[in-house]
C-alpha cells in the first residue's frame, strides 16, 4: 500500500518544489547584492624611474660566423689582342707577379708614299704592322687556373685565368645595431673556432654591406634582418677548415666612470636620443634631448643632457595625447596630431 501510493506522491511534492525554485531563479534572479564595507581602492599605477649613474663600458659586439675558402681573384687581360704564348700552366703554384701568359697586339700602319722629282715615279712600301707584346701577370699567390689557349683573341678586362689562394677567413653577417656599434671598428678582432684552438687574434677586418635577398622582404619580415657583412683573415699557423664555425668578438671602445643609464630608457641608440626625466613625484615627465656614446647593449653613455642622479622613466613611454608634442618632431604622431 505504502509502496504504490506513498512513495509516488511524494515523488511528485519533490519535483513541484523543484519546479517551482526553479521558476522562480528563472523569473526573479538571484540574490547577488553586496553589503557596502566602506573600504574603497586605494592604489595607482606608478611608472618605474632609474637614477642615472656611472659606470664603466666596453663596447663589446660579438658576432656569429664561420670559417670560408677566400674566393680566388681572377687575373685579367691588359692588352687587346691575341694570346701568343702560355708563361704558366693549369694547376701551377705562382707567387705574385708571376708571368701567365703574354697577349701580342698587331697594328696595321699605313704603307710610305715617296714621288720621284725628276720622273714623277710613285714608289708605295708596304710597312710591317706595329706589335706590342705584353705580359699578363699573377695579382696574387696561390693555385692558377688556366683554361684561355694560344692564339685566342682576348679583349681589355677579359678574365684569362684565375689564382685561388688557399687562404682562409672568418666571415658572418651584421644586425643594423650591431653596425651602428661597430662604426669606427678597429682592424683586429678575437676569433673563437668552434670545437678548436684557443681563442686568437684575427687580423684585417673588413665590414661591408650584406648582398640584397634574392626575393624582395615581406612587410612584416624582421627588422634585425643582416644588413652587413664582417670579415677578418685567419692566420696561416691556425689549422682550420671551411665551414666550421666561430664567434667573432670586436671590442670597439671603453668608457670608464661616465655616466649611464639602462637602453630601455631612452629613444634612440645612436648619437642623439630622448629620454623623460622626473623632477618630482607629483611633476609631469619631462622630454629631454641627450647626447649618447658607447653602450654594452644594457646601458648606454650619456655624453650631454643629464647629470649623476637624474631621475628618468625607466621605459621608454608608449605614444599617447600625454607623452605627444604637435609642435615637437622628435614626438609628433600623426594619430594624435591629425595628419
Amino acid at each position: 500500500m505504502v509502496r504504490r501510493y506513498v512513495f509516488p506522491a511524494l515523488r511528485i511534492v519533490v519535483w513541484a518544489v523543484i519546479a517551482v525554485a526553479l521558476v522562480r531563479i528563472a523569473f526573479a534572479g538571484a540574490d547577488v547584492t553586496t553589503a557596502a564595507s566602506g573600504v574603497e581602492p586605494t592604489g595607482q599605477v606608478v611608472e618605474p624611474t632609474v637614477a642615472a649613474s656611472t659606470a664603466t663600458i666596453t663596447n663589446a659586439v660579438t658576432v656569429r660566423a664561420s670559417v670560408v675558402a677566400d674566393p680566388a681573384v681572377p687575373v685579367r687581360a691588359t692588352l687587346a689582342g691575341t694570346v701568343s704564348k702560355l708563361l704558366a700552366t693549369d694547376g701551377q703554384r705562382v707567387e705574385v707577379g708571376t708571368p701567365v701568359l703574354e697577349v701580342r697586339q698587331e697594328t696595321p700602319q699605313d704603307p710610305l708614299t715617296r714621288t720621284d722629282p725628276a720622273t714623277g715615279e710613285t714608289t708605295v712600301t708596304e710597312r710591317k704592322p706595329k706589335v706590342v707584346l705584353e705580359q699578363v701577370t699573377a695579382a696574387v699567390a696561390g693555385t692558377l687556373s688556366l683554361p684561355t689557349l694560344k692564339d685566342q683573341v682576348v679583349a681589355v678586362g677579359d678574365t684569362v685565368g684565375q689564382v685561388s689562394p688557399g687562404t682562409l677567413s672568418v666571415s658572418g653577417t651584421l644586425t643594423p645595431d650591431q653596425q651602428y656599434r661597430l662604426v669606427g671598428a678597429p682592424t683586429e678582432a678575437l676569433v673563437t673556432l668552434k670545437g678548436g684552438p684557443a681563442p686568437f687574434t684575427c687580423t684585417g677586418l673588413r665590414i661591408g654591406t650584406a648582398a640584397p635577398p634574392a626575393t624582395p622582404a615581406e612587410p612584416d619580415a624582421p627588422a634585425a634582418a643582416p644588413s652587413g657583412t664582417i670579415t677578418c683573415a685567419l692566420p696561416g699557423e691556425v689549422t682550420a677548415f671551411p665551414g666550421l664555425g666561430a664567434d667573432l668578438e670586436i671590442v670597439n671602445g671603453t668608457a670608464t666612470d661616465v655616466v649611464v643609464v639602462p637602453v630601455t630608457a631612452v629613444q634612440g641608440t645612436v648619437q642623439r636620443g630622448n629620454v623623460w626625466v622626473v623632477a618630482s613625484a607629483d611633476a609631469e615627465p619631462e622630454l629631454r634631448q641627450v647626447g649618447l656614446g658607447l653602450t654594452d647593449g644594457e646601458v648606454v653613455q650619456i655624453t650631454e643632457g643629464l647629470a649623476l642622479g637624474d631621475e628618468v622613466l625607466q621605459f621608454v613611454p608608449v605614444p599617447g595625447e600625454d607623452t605627444v608634442d604637435c609642435d615637437d618632431p622628435r614626438t609628433y604622431d600623426p594619430a594624435v596630431c591629425g595628419g
